[in-house]
């Protein structure tokens, strides 16, 4: 009995200390971002593929526009880019969300590295044509809907959930960084040899391919783990207690967000604002030109957005403490209807330089709040489809408003036509802001333990 009684003491004890322990490294912080291998290794490749595509969005065109001579040609370039990227987006959500999403990265990036170098090796030979061109923009379309939700998912799954923020802010300073360096950079390479630019992104997609095939991050949804594999992301939908079916279709990240009241108006918030920001720029570039500007200077004032989102991205964490997601989102959206009409004040490219940096700097804290709103509280086996989703319907309003802007510049003047996209903003901001969803809306807890590394 005395035995007994010993032997089941040490067992209690035993299980006591493997609890502690248990409990000892459920404590242990995570390692700091900045000794993150995987992290920064990807971001790094991530940096340099954005930075490469940014050249190659003037680069391209530039090339276009010296082979043809037509203008109506080098936009065709970015048109039939963009078309591609929408036509695909759904389907690169579903395969995100059904097939090794590593493998997918590697195969984009590869397939972007291949397509980019066929440019200057055409140009060597002299075999260069505008049919090759417009394939090549269908190619690099194609790749980023297929590599860019798995961008977003491969970052967020080598961080732990309470760095997600930080981790965030830090990818935006990456795209920021890109999208201000980008043309720039692109007509310098383009001064030293018509070649060299896209010798460039060939080079930018390189190491975007070295980092996606040096790092390893979970390459299928937690619920598509193979069979022995424990999976930790539940299979629920937001709120809901029913699993949401991994096969739910194509469609399926479209039809959570409009199930999703809080989500559904933030969405419209960010569609609006996106829509308004893009039919902005057409009527500023006549006014300034109109005004007598150079384009030097009418592309120094358009970099103001830019540069505050470069600024506002070391704010994102103050931001979000100062407010909700829904109040900070509505602030930045309203904060956007006076800044359209800036430029018929006097001041000229300060003026309107200052005012998209005021716009700029609440950008980063709003993308942030994207991940953190809405992709973060999807499952793990939706989430390729809801990013997606959330993409496509985003980009589709930069179409629609540089056609928007265009037409209401062929009846009115650029005054007029900012002055009508002001009160359009503010027309379709009230609704959201009556929304009290949207305005009561808290920041979430983390919740995906399985983005720990």
């Amino acid at each position: 009995m005395a035995g007994n009684r010993t032997a089941a003491d040490e067992s209690r004890t035993a299980a006591g200390a493997g609890e502690t322990a248990a409990g000892a490294a459920a404590a242990t912080p995570p390692v700091p971002l900045r000794r993150n291998f995987r992290f920064q290794a990807l971001w790094a490749g991530q940096a340099a593929a954005t930075l490469g595509m940014r050249v190659g969005d003037t680069a391209f065109p530039l090339l276009v526009l010296a082979l043809t001579g037509s203008s109506t040609a080098a936009g065709a370039f970015g048109a039939v880019q963009m078309v591609t990227t929408l036509l695909l987006g759904v389907h690169g959500g579903v395969v995100a969300d059904r097939l090794d999403r590593r493998r997918v990265l590697i195969a984009s990036d590869a397939a972007r590295l291949l397509v980019t170098a066929t440019v200057p090796v055409a140009m060597a030979f002299d075999r260069l044509t505008l049919a090759h061109l417009l394939l090549v923009a269908a190619a690099v379309g194609a790749t980023i809907a297929y590599s860019g939700p798995i961008r977003l998912l491969a970052l967020r799954s080598v961080v732990a959930p309470e760095q997600l923020p930080q981790a965030l802010a830090q990818d935006e300073a990456r795209m920021t960084g890109a999208s201000l360096a980008g043309p720039p950079l692109a007509g310098f390479l383009y001064g030293l040899g018509s070649a060299v630019p896209f010798l460039g992104t060939a080079l930018a997609s390189l190491l975007a391919l070295v980092a996606a095939l040096v790092v390893r991050f979970p390459g299928r949804p937690a619920d598509a783990q193979p069979s022995g594999e424990t999976a930790t992301q539940p299979n629920r939908e937001p709120g809901g207690t029913e699993p949401a079916p991994e096969s739910g279709g194509a469609l399926a990240g479209f039809r959570l967000l409009a199930a999703a009241p809080l989500l559904r108006s933030a969405l419209a918030v960010l569609l609006v604002v996106n829509f308004a920001g893009t039919a902005l720029m057409l009527p500023v570039m006549v006014l300034l030109r109109d005004g007598g500007t150079s384009s030097a200077g009418i592309g120094l004032a358009l970099a103001g957005e830019a540069v505050g989102a470069l600024a506002g991205a070391v704010l994102v964490s103050r931001l979000h403490r100062l407010a909700g997601p829904g109040v900070l989102l509505l602030v930045v959206a309203w904060t956007a209807v006076p800044v359209t009409l800036a430029p018929l004040l006097p001041g000229g490219v300060a003026t309107v330089f200052a005012a998209l940096f005021v716009v700029g700097i609440g950008v980063p804290a709003l993308r942030v709040m994207l991940d953190l709103l809405v992709f973060q509280q999807v499952p793990d086996e939706l989430r390729g489809r809801v990013i997606a989703a959330t993409m496509t319907l985003l980009t589709a309003g930069m179409p629609a408003g540089t056609l928007g802007s265009g037409l209401l510049l062929d009846h009115l003047s650029p005054a007029v036509a900012l002055a009508a996209i002001s009160v359009l903003l503010a027309a379709a901001l009230l609704p959201a802001t009556a929304s009290r969803t949207l305005r009561r809306a808290a920041w979430p807890a983390p919740q995906d333990p399985a983005a720990r590394p």
